[in-house]
Parts: C-alpha cells; structure tokens; sequence
C-alpha cells in the first residue's frame, strides 16, 4: 500500500462527496426537501465508508503508515490542520443526520451551518494541502 495513492483515493471521494453536499443544497434551494435528505443520507454513507477504511488501513492493516510520508514531504502541519476541520465534521454529520431524520429544523439548521464551514475547511486542506502521488 502507498500512502501517497491512499490519499489521492481519499481526494477524489472528498471531491465525490462535495458534488454530493452541493446538490443536496440545490434540492434544498429548490424545495425539494425529501431530496436534499436522501442525497444527504448518500453523503453519510459514503463520507462514513471511507472514513471506515482509512480508520481500518491506519489502525490494523498498516499502522505508521503515513509517518514517514508526512514527514518526508514536510506536511506534517497540514495534516494536523486538515484533520482540526475534517474531526469535527465527521462528529457533526451523525448530528445532522439524527436532527433531519427526526425533523428537528432549527438544531438541523444550526448544525448544518457549522458543517458547511467545517467541511470547506476540510474540502481546501486536503485536497490542495496534503501531499498525493500518483503509482
């Protein structure tokens, strides 16, 4: 496994699950309420897949794996600041997964607003900050 590759996996499906997020707020736009939920049950689902197998390839399959690499392409501080915005993000998608499904408007509302923030910081710092290789 190269770690270089992992992370330009890991960019495409950000970029994947952006078009996503940006076509739930179209549908929302549009009032179509019932869309923007079923593309943001989509948007978890996939957003929680990878994080899964990063979290499986990272702490059983090959722990340390991104050591070296950060190191060697000094990107050490860009990783810590990805993960400042991509953390509480991913803490926030079960949030607004459970207030939208249980309609509750205003805390999905409130959340969704901190999401948006938390997942541009995310979107900027790791696709155009962290280090990729191609094999």
């Amino acid at each position: 496994m190269q770690p270089g590759l992992i992370i330009l996996v890991l960019k495409i499906a950000v970029v994947a699950v952006t078009v996503l997020w940006i076509a739930s707020l179209i549908a929302l736009a549009r009032g179509k309420v019932r869309l923007h939920g079923r593309i943001n049950i989509a948007f978890f689902a996939l957003t929680l897949a990878a994080l899964i197998g990063l979290e499986v390839i990272v702490r059983i399959i090959s722990p340390g794996i991104f050591d070296d690499y950060f190191k060697r392409h000094d990107a050490e501080t860009s990783m810590f600041i990805h993960l400042m915005f991509a953390v509480p993000a991913a803490v926030l998608l079960f949030v607004m997964l459970f207030t939208g499904l249980k309609h509750h408007r205003n805390y999905h509302i409130a959340a969704g607003i901190v999401f948006s923030v938390l997942w541009v910081g995310t979107f900027i710092t790791g696709v155009f900050f962290l280090p990729h290789e191609l094999p």
